[in-house]
């Protein structure tokens, strides 16, 4: 039976966990496929490790992995944790906010299990879905590192800065990741496109997206961190 490993990313989403966890917890997969939850509490300062252990010991029906870093050590790092304890079949990353749907993982499964696809990025730029209106800059920055990347890749990818990306476990657990904060997307992006004859597609996903005010956390700094990375990836470090 397939399985499914959701890698949840946490530090100090105390307000936010307990909704997409549960979430999580009451989306049926389709094609019977089996569900894990790996989170990965990044030292969190606030109550975020204590709602998680109410999840857990509320949900016993439920396949909760929790995994405590000892210190802060950015989300590249606790997906790296996350990727090294997963034992599904498929690997996802869910951020512990509300901005990406988990009912639309199955959008992203299905042409994995067709037997398409190695790789499926949930793209928030393609797709008729709904998308909350935020920062133009932040689109223009998305749109443009997106854009670097493809140059080097080769890939004609829209969105290589989503949080929804699945891959079969044997791709991502064969490539060796360095990125400890949010350079994790293109390296991890430029890695996976050099894997032979990997298959990747895309789908279009909807964005429900958040204000630093309601805890955004990603600023102009790992912009820069991320034009860095496309350039360290793609030749430097190739």
């Amino acid at each position: 039976m397939t399985k499914l490993s959701i890698i949840i990313p946490a530090y100090n989403e105390e307000n936010t966990i307990e909704k997409i966890v549960t979430k999580l917890i009451n989306t049926e997969l389709i094609q019977d496929v089996q569900k894990e939850l790996v989170i990965v509490n990044d030292c969190s300062t606030d109550g975020t490790r204590s709602v998680i252990d109410q999840l857990k010991s509320r949900n016993p029906e439920a396949t909760i992995i929790i995994h405590d870093h000892d210190k802060n050590r950015g989300k590249g790092a606790a997906l790296h944790s996350g990727i090294a304890i997963a034992t599904g079949d498929i690997i996802v990353i869910q951020d512990a906010d509300l901005e990406y749907d988990p009912s639309e993982l199955n959008k992203l499964l299905k042409p994995i299990l067709g037997g398409f696809a190695d790789v499926v990025y949930g793209s928030r730029f393609i797709g008729g879905q709904p998308h909350r209106i935020l920062f133009f800059w932040h689109s223009i920055g998305n749109k443009m590192l997106t854009f670097l990347s493809n140059m080097f890749t080769n890939l004609n990818i829209t969105d290589m800065e989503t949080c929804y990306k699945m891959w079969k476990a044997d791709i991502i657990k064969g490539i060796k990741l360095k990125e400890k904060r949010f350079g994790f997307e293109p390296e991890v992006t430029a890695k996976m496109s050099r894997v032979p004859g990997v298959r990747i597609y895309e789908v279009g996903i909807s964005y429900y997206g958040r204000t630093y005010e309601e805890g955004k956390k990603i600023n102009w700094k790992d912009g820069v961190r991320a034009i860095y990375c496309i350039f360290k990836y793609n030749i430097w470090s190739k």
